[in-house]
């Protein structure tokens, strides 16, 4: 039998989507939010599905960010119930702005969080399900799996998830919370 033992702390991320009027309002809701950027990626067209097209009109921005502050993995679900009232709280004509999509990257991997469920989907809590999107492995670095989202797999996604994987570790070892 193994000893339950807390989990490692991991590094708080969000992905956005949003309209060009709303790039900047986007950034600025999630920093006041969770705090401090420590690492993002430019702003890029959205052009992988129609999906948020209905809602949220063409011609959509794509960006992800990182936060300095680390958290415990079992707020996650916390965090999304959280990132959904900011959608509905700047949503004009009850059309979302921006799309945020928190998760965390853990040194193993890297989990979103969704209100829907799927096959490869775990129920976490409070309506939330948890995805690994990415998992890392030495020497390659984060990985796609079947289901991982199409921008997800880009260069600019796997670059930005390594490079806070790196700083996950260094602050990790800095609290001396290092396995």
């Amino acid at each position: 039998m193994g000893n339950v033992k807390k989990p490692q702390k991991v590094l708080l991320f969000s992905g956005i989507i949003t309209q060009v009027d709303y790039k900047e309002k986007a950034v600025e809701v999630l920093k006041d939010a969770f705090g401090n950027i420590v690492d993002e990626t430019p702003y890029m067209e959205f052009g992988h599905t129609d999906y948020y097209e209905k809602e949220m009109g063409k011609g959509l921005w794509r960006k992800w960010v990182a936060f300095s502050k680390l958290i415990d993995p079992e707020e996650i679900a916390s965090i999304k119930h959280y990132t959904n009232d900011i959608e509905n709280r700047y949503a004009k004509d009850k059309r979302r702005v921006f799309n945020l999509d928190p998760g965390y990257v853990s040194l193993q991997n890297m989990v979103l969080v969704t209100t829907k469920s799927y096959s490869h989907r775990i129920y976490l809590k409070d309506g939330i399900y948890g995805e690994v999107t990415l998992i890392y492995r030495k020497g390659h670095g984060f990985m796609p799996l079947e289901w991982t989202y199409p921008d997800y797999r880009e260069e600019v996604a796997l670059d930005f998830f390594n490079r806070i994987r790196a700083l996950l570790k260094e602050l990790l070892k800095k609290e001396k919370v290092y396995d």
